[in-house]
């Protein structure tokens, strides 16, 4: 199994309006692409001494590698692309890869 990780820092002058997008557009819209399993979203509690922003995290679940090189290739960029048309500035995205083990 593969968890997709997002961390993202978002600016606060958007954080409301972000975060409802988040909950009922793109999360579903990622996990309608059927390549998830599920997603879950967390507020990080700790942040960097030099971080002003609101720190979040989306893991979304994955059966496999396969599955996510073809979200990668099929659904991601768009995806993307609606974020930093609706967010560009406002917003940092950190994206990682993990293994169950």
């Amino acid at each position: 199994m593969i968890t997709y990780n997002v961390t993202i820092s978002i600016d606060e002058s958007v954080r409301e309006e972000w975060l409802q997008w988040m909950k009922h557009k793109h999360i579903p819209d990622v996990l309608a692409t059927g390549m998830f399993t599920s997603a879950k979203m967390f507020h990080l509690l700790t942040n960097a001494e030099d971080d002003t922003g609101h720190n979040y995290t989306i893991q979304y679940i994955c059966e496999s590698m396969e599955r996510f090189r073809e979200y990668e290739a099929k659904y991601a960029p768009a995806l993307r692309k609606d974020t930093e048309d609706k967010f560009g500035g406002k917003f940092y995205a950190f994206r990682s890869l993990m293994e169950e083990v």
